[in-house]
């Protein structure tokens, strides 16, 4: 077998290989949405939910988590754009120490856990009944910065000085010049 074939396959696997993005909380889950687990036949479940933290509390054992819940991506990563779906709110609590400040009003995050209960809290003057987890994964995803809009400017179909300029395809300097 040729040596440059080998290592030609091998170049391509690993380039390949990078392309692929495995985050912490990707995998199969069930498809039970915070506003199915409202009325509490859900709990037990292990689930994967995302969204919008709203705020992070620090407890004495654990920091606890209000999240405007939001549909995800296939890696797991909550979908931002388009219609908003409703998938309601929910309460994840993880044990340890989860700085506010990092875990701020407006990230993004998305918990593994279990399912354990419902918690009846006001949002102004509503009770609204919250999907408590049992966090096992805590993932802050990091902030995407938008990526500048670029664009090109292709005059007389991108040869300096047209076809026949002097390096268009007809020109003196072009492919098929005098």
């Amino acid at each position: 077998m040729n040596i440059s074939k080998v290592l030609t396959g091998m170049i391509v696997a690993l380039a390949l290989g990078g392309c692929a993005t495995v985050t912490p909380v990707s995998g199969q889950f069930p498809s039970v949405t915070p506003r199915q687990a409202q009325t509490g036949a859900e709990n037990g479940k292990l689930v994967r939910w995302g969204g919008t933290l709203i705020k992070a509390q620090p407890k004495a054992q654990e920091t606890c988590f209000t999240v405007m819940a939001l549909p995800l991506r296939q890696d797991g990563r909550p979908y931002k754009g388009g219609e908003k779906s409703d998938e309601g709110r929910f309460i994840a609590c993880a044990p340890g120490f989860y700085d506010p400040v990092l875990y701020a009003a407006g990230r993004e995050l998305t918990f593994i856990g279990t399912v354990t209960g419902v918690q009846v809290e006001k949002v102004g003057g509503y009770d609204y009944p919250y999907p408590q987890l049992q966090a096992s994964t805590v993932y802050l995803w990091p902030v995407e910065v938008p990526q500048p809009a670029t664009s090109a400017v292709f005059i007389n179909g991108g040869w300096y000085g047209g076809p026949w300029g002097p390096w268009g395809p007809w020109g003196p300097w072009g492919p098929w010049g005098w």
